[in-house]
């Protein structure tokens, strides 16, 4: 596992703030394919920062019928 630094987990959300998906931070550059994967890096590192693996839970909305339209 890489160990990731909180200058990069700030440059990410500089990045993904201002809409632009390349990020540079201590002589590095990287470019991102789109925003939601940039978003996806930074709650990666969130969680390993926080001590969390596990995924973070998706949520939904439940639709039902009563049957009579």
């Amino acid at each position: 596992m890489t160990d990731w630094t909180e200058t990069e987990l700030s440059a990410l959300r500089r990045a993904y703030a201002s809409g632009t998906t390349r990020v540079s931070y201590d002589g590095k550059s990287i470019d991102y394919g789109s925003a939601a994967d940039l978003l996806v890096r930074i709650r990666t590192i969130e969680r390993a920062i926080a001590g969390t693996t596990r995924p973070v839970p998706i949520t939904g909305l439940a639709g039902f019928s009563r049957g009579d339209r």
